[in-house]
């Protein structure tokens, strides 16, 4: 839920200066510039005016550096406790202008937007409440301020603005096609999760981030998973930070379809391959590498190759009762704890890593590098597997895909035939090389296929009557 975090110090002063300058527009000679928002589900035209920009707060509620905040938890927390102060509002500053996945470098887009005010100003106004907080253009006034300019040209909301109106203007603003710069793939998860405890249906949520519904519904998986990663990495006073796995997006997406395909199979393998992925994804481990981890991963690869140090006893599962019933059920399996206690491990080290200094950080290093050892080890032979398994594979889908080409072929033939427009000779010509072809493919089956089944004795069959 959206927080109210009050008014600014100059809130009063603001007041008096948007109210002076609507009245100017509204007096004035001139062209009168404004701008139509969403305003409570209703487009509503709102008046531009010229504001200094010195005078405006930056949102402490934007969704475009949600995440972000987490990058140093104190700062975040003063923010939290006072988002006016110096200090605050410098902190939104920084985090405005730095790389969404590393808040410690400066963001290449925020200097191209900071080279395109230069050279043509502003093209687009932001956006304010009466007490001068920025609602939209936030990125646009920390470039502004950058640049020495002194006013900014923003449309004026109405008097009765929320927090609440704050935050859903915002969204609606942010998220049209013309948007000059996009979210960052954490901060667009944070606002749809934002939308969904606000009751927005998800079709609604899918159509105002022009996606499908069942990937609004994989995204809320991936960010309840983000989440437990999250709590899972805490370690005394660290742990890892959603901006942590903003570089992701495509490894996870592609979990969450491995997991559903393998969900239907068999979902305690398909936990075994999330947890296993997991550690690879929050270890950067490439895409292709990912893609290599199935639920026999770590019995068949890694578990002989992690270090010692690495091979944490995990007590037996333990059985809980079904309320209201007098069965029992496991916990979870063996190989699942295990691949859990590791992925925890390996979280927690990073974590530590992370925050630096001291023999706890040396230490969490030495678990990092073991693990991430361990899996590069692994992954070889999994690969070379991978790789007979295609090979092993690519006749049969090679004749499935040809199967249904003669599928289709056969549909076109009863089209030809009711329009009359069938070619027979042509036909016939590519039914002699589909008998060419099935021949020499009988001749390679009865060389390389010591037992043949239903389908190839067909094939043989059939090719040794036609030559009879």
């Amino acid at each position: 839920m959206s927080k109210d975090f009050g008014e600014p110090p100059r809130a009063a002063e603001n007041r008096e200066t948007v109210d002076r300058r609507l009245k100017e527009a509204a007096t004035g000679q001139g062209l009168r510039e404004t701008l139509t928002v969403e305003w409570r589900t209703q487009p509503t035209v709102v008046e531009v005016i010229d504001m200094p920009v010195a005078d405006l707060y930056l949102n402490p509620a934007t969704h475009r550096i949600r995440a972000q905040r987490s990058f140093s938890p104190e700062k975040d927390s003063r923010l939290e406790d006072d988002p006016w102060s110096p200090e605050s509002q410098d902190y939104l500053q920084g985090l405005l202008q730095a790389k969404p996945d590393d808040p410690s470098r400066q963001d290449p887009a925020f200097e191209e937007l900071k080279d395109s005010l230069k050279e043509h100003r502003q093209n687009e106004p932001g956006l304010i409440t009466r007490e001068g907080v920025l609602v939209n253009g936030n990125t646009r006034a920390a470039a502004l301020r950058k640049l020495g300019v002194p006013h900014i040209r923003v449309g004026v909301l109405p008097a009765s603005c929320t927090w609440a109106d704050i935050n859903a203007v915002e969204l609606s603003l942010q998220l049209r096609q013309d948007k000059r710069r996009d979210y960052s793939y954490i901060n667009e998860l944070i606002a749809m999760q934002e939308l969904l405890e606000l009751g927005r249906p998800v079709a609604e949520i899918a159509k105002i981030f022009r996606k499908r519904a069942e990937t609004v519904e994989a995204d809320m998986w991936i960010l309840s998973t983000l989440e437990d990663l999250r709590r899972r990495s805490r370690a005394g006073a660290v742990q890892l930070q959603l901006l942590d796995f903003e570089d992701a997006k495509e490894k996870l997406r592609e979990l969450y379809r491995a997991w559903v395909k393998e969900s239907k199979q068999n979902r305690d393998r398909a936990d075994l391959m999330k947890e296993s992925r997991l550690a690879a994804i929050a270890l950067k481990f490439s895409k292709t590498d990912v893609r290599l981890i199935e639920s026999d991963f770590r019995d068949r690869y890694l578990g002989t190759r992690l270090p010692s140090f690495l091979k944490g006893e995990v007590s037996a599962p333990k059985e809980r009762s079904i309320p209201g019933m007098t069965r029992t059920v496991k916990t979870g399996a063996q190989p699942y704890l295990e691949a859990q206690a590791f992925t925890n491990e390996v979280l927690r080290a990073m974590a530590l890593e992370r925050a630096g200094g001291g023999a706890e950080a040396e230490g969490a290093s030495r678990v990092v590098r073991g693990a991430r050892t361990a899996i590069e080890d692994a992954l070889e032979p999994a690969g070379k597997d991978a790789r007979v398994r295609k090979r092993k594979q690519a006749a049969s889908d090679r004749l499935n895909d040809a199967c249904q080409d003669i599928e289709q072929c056969t549909v076109d033939i009863g089209f030809a035939r009711a329009s009359n427009s069938l070619d027979e000779e042509s036909l016939d010509d590519s039914v002699q090389r589909l008998r060419t072809s099935l021949e020499k493919l009988a001749r390679e089956a009865r060389r390389s296929v010591a037992e043949p089944g239903d389908g190839v004795a067909w094939l043989l069959d059939v090719i040794s009557r036609g030559r009879a």
